[in-house]
C-alpha cells in the first residue's frame, strides 16, 4: 500500500499562473453556475474540463455543456445558487481551492464544501474535484469520487 500521496498538486512545470487571475476564474465559475450562463462558463473553463463528483452523484461530467446542463438543471429544480467563501490558490501548482456554501431552498438544504481546481496552461479550469462536508458513508468500503483516476495521480491507494 502506497501511504506517500502527492497528487498532481504536487507538479511544478515552471509555468506559473497569476494568483489574483485563478481566484477570479474561480468567482467566476460559480457567477456561471448562478446564472446559468455558458458564455461566462466559456471564459473559466476548458472545453475539455472534467467535474469529479461524489460518489453516487453520477460523475464524472465532462465538457462545458454538460457542466451547464448538470448545473442548469439543479438551479431549475431546486432554485439552487452558490456562494464563495473563500479561495486559497498556490500559483505555480496551477491549483486552487475554493469552499463554498450551497443552497437549495425548494428542498429547504444548505451544504458545505470545497473543490479542487487545476488550470490549464492558459488560466482555465480543465478539472474540478467536489468534496462535501458531510458524514462518512460507512456503507461503501471506499469514500471517493467517482472517476476519479487516484493512483494514476499518485494518490495513497
Amino acid at each position: 500500500m502506497d501511504t506517500h500521496a502527492t497528487g498532481d498538486e504536487g507538479r511544478d512545470d515552471g509555468r506559473a499562473l497569476d494568483r489574483a487571475a485563478m481566484e477570479a476564474a474561480v468567482r467566476l465559475y460559480f457567477e456561471a453556475c448562478n446564472k446559468v450562463d455558458r458564455d461566462l462558463f466559456a471564459q473559466c473553463l476548458s472545453e475539455h474540463v472534467v467535474h469529479y463528483l461524489a460518489g453516487g452523484m453520477s460523475g464524472p461530467i465532462e465538457g462545458i455543456d454538460p457542466v451547464v446542463e448538470r448545473w442548469g438543471a439543479d438551479v431549475r429544480a431546486n432554485d439552487s445558487h452558490w456562494a464563495v467563501d473563500a479561495v486559497y490558490a498556490d500559483a505555480h501548482r496551477r491549483t486552487a481551492v475554493c469552499e463554498w456554501t450551497a443552497f437549495k431552498p425548494r428542498l429547504g438544504k444548505v451544504l458545505r464544501g470545497a473543490e479542487v481546481y487545476r488550470f490549464d496552461e492558459s488560466g482555465l479550469i480543465d478539472e474540478v474535484r467536489i468534496y462535501y462536508a458531510s458524514r462518512r458513508d460507512d456503507s461503501v468500503p471506499v469514500n471517493e469520487l467517482e472517476g476519479f483516476p487516484y493512483a494514476e495521480r499518485g494518490f495513497a491507494t
